[in-house]
């Protein structure tokens, strides 16, 4: 067996150290930044992907709404509900749902204040709408008097916007109907200023009569109140795709 001299193991030491010096010079090995790979589960082909990307989503029409009656004026009254606030709710609850269908709205009023029927016709035809719904209740002598009755100027001399009201009428008082299975007064001819002295189609909304103990008993009800404002947005909707 060979000695393993001092000298050798001075030369092996020596090579050890120069060994573990040159690893430590060496730079760390190169971090590769991975960016963020999106993946579609079913990737769009170019040209309809470039259409849809850059495709702008039409805006739906606009549509006022009209609460009835603010401020001084309360109109009908019964069990302590006035006709002023019920038309509020309604006008609102109508401006919820027209704008999750996606369409535009404006109201004549947002609050307890009285606006001037001219000035409610002007604001309307300043907007330039699709159309106009005015929300009211109904009031009578007879506290047999019930149902949904709604209204459209028939004397305008544009044929045109006659018929449209007409048919704009007939198709939310099917909705609401539908909706809330309340009495059908029918679709009526009416001489109101907000249907009378606007320009496009138009119509008027009573939604039951204050005077009637079974209906206000109705109208007083969150539930029914929605479902009458779901089935005038209903109509509106059915009336636009229409055209």
């Amino acid at each position: 067996m060979k000695v393993f001299s001092f000298h050798n193991f001075a030369l092996l030491s020596m090579l050890l150290v120069g060994l573990l010096l040159l690893s430590c010079s060496r730079p760390p090995p190169m971090q590769i930044e991975q960016k963020p790979v999106l993946v579609q589960s079913h990737p769009m082909p170019r040209r309809m992907a470039s259409k849809t990307l850059y495709r702008k989503t039409p805006l739906k029409p606009l549509i006022v709404i009209d609460a009835g009656h603010g401020g001084d004026d309360a109109g009908a009254e019964a069990d302590n509900y006035t006709e002023k606030h019920l038309n509020l709710a309604t006008a609102r609850l109508v401006r919820t749902y027209l704008k999750q269908l996606g369409y535009r709205t404006s109201m004549t009023r947002n609050a307890d204040f009285f606006v001037p029927l001219d000035q409610r016709a002007a604001f309307a035809n300043s907007q330039k709408p699709a159309l106009f719904v005015s929300l009211h209740y109904n009031s009578a002598p007879s506290k047999k008097a019930e149902g949904i009755e709604i209204y459209y100027y028939h004397s305008d001399p544009t044929a045109h916007r006659v018929a449209e009201s007409k048919k704009l009428a007939h198709s939310v008082l099917n909705k609401i109907l539908q909706n809330t299975s309340a009495k059908s007064r029918g679709v009526r001819d009416g001489n109101f200023a907000v249907i009378r002295e606007t320009n496009m189609p138009a119509i008027l909304v009573e939604g039951g009569f204050l005077t009637n103990e079974k209906e206000v008993q109705k109208i007083k009800n969150p539930i029914y109140l929605k479902q009458l404002a779901w089935g005038v947005v209903q109509g509106i909707d059915e009336y636009l795709h229409s055209h």
